[in-house]
């Protein structure tokens, strides 16, 4: 009987270990990513409450490699793979202020990556439709996309250059892959006054973030500053 108890008590104390453990990494997690947006977001311009919002809430650390989340919430990009990157926090979330997001629209990426760019957009956004062209990726960010909750999202793979003609018009279409132009078929599923932001420029070197309206059947430009983004791959590279 004695040993019985003793079990049971040994047990308990384990899992409540265990769980304590869980609550701390989560706990953790949640400090560096408020003291990320904070530092490295906030204090650098970006003051669009529901971008900041977003940032707060979407679990950068579930979008990186196992191996790679010790450095989840630092400044910079992190490899997801297959030559691809998750992108600079602060540069996703000047990208999603610069869209101008009210809440109600609907949103083409193209570069799905890891998903994390998509989650955010999705907790403003009402839709979400994001195109991957690396096959492996586009299984694993559906199965992280749909366990995290996020099914305002809709993932496809395929070439991105060609947008997603069944769904348009959109209000925001967001590349998340540098090209040297930008893609016809993109400009003509945008909506009438829809916003779509692009690094533009030397795929080998650097870029201009560069957000484009449309206008009556115009195209202003705006640019926002320098980058680097990997290139888009498919037909963008025959261009």
């Amino acid at each position: 009987m004695v040993q019985q108890i003793f079990r049971a008590f040994l047990s308990l104390t384990i899992v409540c270990i265990f769980l304590t453990g869980i609550v701390y990494a989560a706990d953790a997690f949640t400090a560096r990513r408020q003291e990320m947006v904070k530092k490295d977001i906030e204090s650098r311009g970006i003051g669009d409450r529901k971008v900041l919002d977003a940032m707060l809430k979407v679990p950068r650390h579930l979008f990186v490699d196992k191996n790679q989340l010790d450095k989840a919430y630092n400044d910079h990009p992190l490899p997801i793979g297959e030559g691809q990157t998750i992108s600079q926090p602060y540069v996703v979330a000047l990208m999603t202020e610069a869209v101008s997001l009210k809440g109600g629209e609907r949103v083409l990426e193209i570069g799905t990556g890891s998903g994390y760019q998509a989650a955010v957009l999705a907790e403003i956004a009402s839709e979400v439709f994001t195109i991957e062209i690396k096959k492996g990726l586009y299984e694993a960010v559906q199965d992280r996309l749909k366990s995290l909750g996020y099914g305002n999202v809709r993932v496809k793979h395929g070439d991105g250059y060609f947008g997603w003609a069944e769904h348009a018009p959109f209000d925001v279409i967001m590349v998340t892959a540098s090209a040297n132009h930008i893609p016809p078929p993109l400009l003509a599923q945008l909506k009438e006054g829809g916003r779509l932001i692009i690094p533009l420029g030397s795929t080998v070197f650097y870029q201009t973030l560069t957000l484009v309206r449309k206008e009556k059947g115009k195209f202003p430009i705006r640019e926002l500053g320098g980058v680097a983004f990997v290139p888009m791959t498919g037909q963008a590279q025959k261009k």
